[in-house]
């Protein structure tokens, strides 16, 4: 048993790890992403999918192994009941339909799908990097925290964030119509 809890608890260390890195993290998921390779997708900030191989599961308890690791990423990505059909079920879901619950963010065609993952991923990366590190820490700091404690969060980082160079520079490139020049020498 020490072995197999130490490969989870390194994938407790890796989720951690994905939810404090300064950048958006985006699947590009290809083919079949079931127990582990679905919680591995619900983990990331965004998702891509293939429109024909892409697939989408919780398959343990075909196998008569509850997906509880796995489970903590997809609860918090999709709908409670549609986690909990993923859950009890087993089945593979298509990409439109891991979409029409809000696991998938894109669809691509499966020849396109690095192409036009990356495309989105540079369109993302124009802001600054100081800017995309706030909004995921803001994001997932207040999502778990009640209305009221969630909007006090919100507007003392919204007050501490207005002052920054890279905000001010934002606001200031609006302003004069051109583009903006960040200040990438640290990304807070």
């Amino acid at each position: 048993i020490s072995k197999i809890r130490r490969l989870f608890q390194t994938s407790f260390y890796m989720m951690q790890a994905m939810r404090q890195v300064p950048f958006c993290i985006i699947a590009e998921v290809q083919g079949i992403a079931m127990a582990g390779g679905c919680h591995l997708a619900a983990g990331c900030d965004l998702v891509t999918a293939g429109k024909e191989k892409a697939r989408f599961g919780m398959t343990g308890l075909i196998y008569s192994y509850n997906c509880s690791t796995p489970t903590v990423a997809v609860s918090r990505a999709v709908p409670q009941k549609k986690a909990m059909e993923m859950l009890m079920t087993g089945h593979l879901f298509t990409a439109e339909e891991a979409r029409d619950f809000f696991l998938v963010n894109k669809i691509f065609p499966d020849d396109k799908l690095h192409e036009m993952t990356l495309a989105w991923a540079k369109e993302i990366a124009k802001t600054s990097k100081y800017a995309i590190y706030n909004a995921k820490q803001v994001y997932y700091g207040q999502i778990e925290m009640t209305e009221q404690q969630a909007y006090h969060y919100a507007k003392e980082m919204m007050a501490s964030q207005g002052v920054s160079v890279n905000s001010t520079e934002g606001f200031t490139a609006f302003i004069e119509k051109r583009d903006p020049v960040w200040d990438e020498s640290t990304i807070f």
